[in-house]
């Protein structure tokens, strides 16, 4: 398998085998392997399978390579002329994956 598309945390990852992806906290430690089974679509040189949604029996592999946060952002809210303002801060967290297999149940 060279190329697929998978969803994780509400959202689509184009990925390659060796990509290195940042995607919504996922539970482990570094160094643990993570499987992703929806697989919305694999590509293996010529041969493309889409799924309706997800390609039957197909899933990838990866190994975290870092927890951490992303950088700080801003909430300000503000109401005109009435003194009523309200400033929060707020840091997403993040799992760093690298991908291993694109694989399917048949090829383990």
């Amino acid at each position: 398998m060279e190329e697929a598309i998978i969803k994780t945390g509400g959202h689509q990852y184009r990925i390659k085998q060796g990509d290195i992806i940042k995607v919504q906290k996922l539970p482990g430690k570094v160094g643990d392997k993570v499987h992703f089974d929806e697989v919305l679509m694999v590509k293996d040189g010529e041969n493309i399978k889409f799924g309706t949604p997800l390609v039957k029996d197909a899933f990838v592999e990866g190994i975290i390579t870092e927890q951490g946060k992303n950088k700080k952002i801003i909430v300000f809210f503000y109401r005109n002329k009435t003194r009523n303002r309200k400033k929060n801060g707020h840091k997403q967290p993040y799992t760093k994956v690298k991908i291993g297999k694109i694989l399917e149940r048949g090829e383990q």
